[in-house]
């Protein structure tokens, strides 16, 4: 090797051998000394953000005015403003499956928690053995709380959310209740951890007073996951005169109250935000919003309730509503906000339900070996960096019926007769109006086996012995009466 032209290397100039050995130990020193602070930075955990965590209770994909409605959301719209709107967000069709799914990481289809929801006669729940999102934050030292709709099993306490991971609960146990009265089938459902409670007011104002009471006592050195489950706006549409006198010119009352509902639901997010602010913990504070399943486009799913009128909630451009497996009872409206750290924009990638465990327990450190394995995947860096989502979903498997995606081609198969294959590409025709699966048979067939191969393997639904027993030990029921609950009466 040919010396070097720097006279500094040269014998007369250059340094002494103890001093070259000096400084290579020193230098050397110090590389070791870098390293280890590399090290130690890359050790070091990084800072693990507060989760709010809010549900919408059967909130039509276009009735937000991020969405372009005219119903007033003007906290959601700047939550949708500043961060990230999910444009593939998806859930089960239904209320129980979503929630099960949420906490969990799995597929309903899993459990037995695939069909129907848990009714109010229902004495199953969601499975005990089940690893859920609170018990794993709260071992990460997460303090949990929800505040709100549960609906994961009211018969044993056993399955109740202060018997499943949360520090704190503050709700109803059950699906549906009256807004004011707190009342199922004229039965109080409302309790503060396991404890009945009565009080007046309406129910969606209540549940933000206690999460604003939640965040305002909370130790900010602590990481804090609160589940905010509203019961707005899924039926009976009530809401308090101050509200509907804000939508003077909807007259349709079922509107008009579904409107006023979200109206509610909105200001209550805006007084979480401001709580959030008081209490220094905003910027350190992961914040999502979705809904449980589509807006309710078909009588069959209203509830168990009545309502007259037309149905109000809109999932334009989306086919159809709940309790379907089209894009109208599935893909929901969502978004992301974390300031700082999630972009504004539009997040394309696709995202299941069962996603939000695994990122969730990514993000706090969580030890999820205890978990059954799961469904979902960490979408940290689709929410983050805007990558791509998952390839493929499951958007339920039952004896009737399933669906599956894979890229941008989804199936449905009804199982029912007479059986009816629908073939859909997402990516060309988001609204479902086109079967393609003549087009594709080797395809369908690819998509069929793979549904097959899911049934083989899956729970039997809890909720057809308990539908099953309510048949057989009901009254005589007549034959409008019958034709009613079938979801094919005209009113």
């Amino acid at each position: 090797m040919p010396h070097s032209s720097n006279p500094e290397t040269k014998d007369a100039a250059g340094p002494s051998r103890r001093t070259v050995l000096a400084g290579g130990a020193g230098f050397a020193a110090a590389i070791a000394g870098l390293s280890l602070l590399a090290r130690q930075a890359q050790a070091a955990p990084q800072p693990r953000p507060h989760v709010v965590y809010i549900l919408a209770d059967d909130l039509g994909f276009a009735d937000v005015g991020f969405r372009g409605s005219d119903i007033h959301t003007p906290h959601l719209d700047r939550l949708a403003a500043e961060g990230a709107t999910l444009s593939q967000l998806y859930t089960q069709p239904l209320c129980t499956p979503t929630r099960a799914a949420l906490m969990t990481g799995r597929y309903p289809l899993r459990y037995g928690l695939q069909t129907g929801v848990i009714p109010s006669g229902g004495d199953y729940g969601l499975a005990t053995d089940e690893y859920l999102l609170p018990q794993a934050l709260q071992q990460a030292g997460y303090k949990t709380a929800l505040v709100g709709k549960w609906h994961l099993g009211h018969a044993d306490r056993k399955y109740w959310p202060r018997q499943r991971g949360f520090d704190f609960f503050y709700g109803p146990l059950v699906g549906e209740i009256d807004h004011f009265k707190h009342e199922a089938h004229g039965v109080t459902d409302w309790y503060r951890d396991n404890d009945l409670l009565v009080e007046d007011g309406y129910d969606t104002e209540l549940f933000g007073a206690e999460a604003v009471r939640r965040i305002g006592t909370h130790d900010p050195s602590t990481p804090l996951f609160l589940y905010l489950a509203f019961t707005a706006p899924h039926t009976p549409y009530q809401a308090p005169q101050r509200y509907l006198d804000l939508y003077p010119r909807i007259e349709d009352p079922s509107r008009r109250a579904y409107a006023a509902m979200i109206t509610a639901m909105d200001e209550q997010i805006g007084k979480v935000i401001e709580a959030l602010e008081a209490r220094g913990m905003r910027d350190d504070t992961l914040l999502i919003f979705h809904s449980d399943n589509g807006g309710t486009r078909s009588r069959m799913f209203v509830g168990e309730g009545a309502v007259s009128g037309e149905l109000p909630p809109s999932n334009a451009p989306l086919r159809d509503g709940k309790g379907t497996l089209y894009e109208g009872g599935t893909r929901v409206v969502g978004l992301a906000n974390w300031p700082k750290r999630i972009p504004a924009g539009q997040v394309d990638a696709v995202i299941h339900v069962v996603d939000m465990l695994p990122t969730l327990g990514a993000l706090a450190g969580a030890d999820l070996s205890r978990s059954k394995a799961l469904d979902g995947n960490n979408v940290l860096p689709a929410l983050l960096e805007g990558q791509d989502g998952r390839t493929g979903l499951v958007y339920n498997i039952e004896p009737t019926q399933g669906a599956v995606r894979r890229g941008s081609w989804k199936l449905i198969w009804h199982a029912v007769l007479p059986p009816k294959i629908e073939l859909f590409d997402l990516a060309a025709d988001p609204g479902e109006t086109r079967d393609v699966s003549a087009a594709h048979p080797e395809l369908v067939a690819e998509l069929q086996t793979e549904v097959v191969k899911l049934a083989q393997s899956m729970a039997p639904p809890l909720f057809y012995g308990t539908a099953l027993k309510a048949t057989l030990s009901a009254p005589l029921a007549t034959p409008s009466a019958a034709l009613y609950d079938l979801g094919s009466h005209d009113d």
